[in-house]
């Protein structure tokens, strides 16, 4: 594993899959200019907002968000993570995936979202992801990367579930990936603390890009792609506009703070 500089985008994406598109290969584009080499999207990031157009378009989204992301992968020379798009199943439903390409345009990594978003908020809004979405069965596989380190998936809500990344740090993680739709009502309290607590309790890296702003009449989001590090400092926040959250993964670093806190070696509890 080298030293380098990763990306978390951050953007605004809404009900229309070319303007997304268009949206993203301007802000992977920002990122490679200042140097990035593992970029990740955000969930959703080539739809969100209307769920039955969502699921009306399902097959073209699907193509459009894989080939999208590995000719960027391409292009730019560059490792690309799509947080989150939606794949059609057998069964009338969509898989949630987030898909991993390398810089030949080859997939190196391909994970199905196992937790859904089902909640009542006290803010009135309800969320009910399972209605259109099949949960996957499948936890997440880490994709070990000579260069970058080794690379663990997940998205949005499993964040709330740390046994998952347990699991991704047990399978040798060193950089773990969050890309989400946080809401808004939930972000401001949970959003950082929850990443926070994901890097310091694995010793890992961080990355999570977000969505941001209003996605429809009903939808708003948190913002605040961040990058944190193994003991949990925040080390690039995009704040509330579309941009770029961007840092650098030090294999130093990430060695320095399992040294001092070898936690992972003292769990007594498998």
């Amino acid at each position: 594993m080298k030293s380098y500089l990763a990306a978390a985008v951050q953007m605004n994406s809404l009900p229309d899959l070319e303007k997304n598109l268009v949206q993203a290969e301007d802000l992977i584009d920002l990122a490679v200019r200042q140097g990035a080499e593992l970029v990740g999207l955000p969930e959703n990031f080539s739809f969100l907002g209307d769920e039955e157009a969502k699921m009306a378009q399902a097959e073209a989204i699907a193509q459009a968000s894989e080939k999208f992301l590995r000719t960027m992968a391409q292009r730019y020379q560059i490792t690309l993570l799509g947080g989150g798009f939606p794949v059609p199943t057998t069964t009338g439903k969509v898989y949630n995936t987030a898909l991993l390409v390398g810089p030949d345009g080859q997939d190196l990594s391909r994970y199905e979202k196992v937790h859904l978003f089902d909640v009542n908020l006290p803010d009135g809004n309800t969320y009910r992801e399972s209605n259109t979405v099949l949960a996957g069965t499948h936890l997440p596989s880490v994709y070990p990367s000579k260069e970058l380190g080794n690379l663990g998936i997940s998205v949005c809500y499993d964040v709330r579930f740390p046994e998952l990344y347990r699991h991704l740090s047990q399978m040798g993680a060193e950089v773990l990936f969050v890309p989400a739709a946080f809401t808004a009502y939930t972000g401001k309290d949970h959003w950082q603390v929850l990443l926070q607590a994901r890097a310091i309790e694995n010793t890992c890296y961080v990355i999570a890009p977000a969505q941001t702003g209003r996605h429809n009449n009903l939808r708003q989001s948190h913002g605040h792609a961040v990058i944190i590090d193994p003991w949990g400092m925040i080390l690039a926040d995009a704040g509330d506009q579309p941009g770029v959250a961007i840092a650098p993964i030090e294999p130093t670093r990430l060695e320095q703070v399992r040294r001092q806190m070898p936690a992972l070696q003292h769990r007594v509890f498998v």
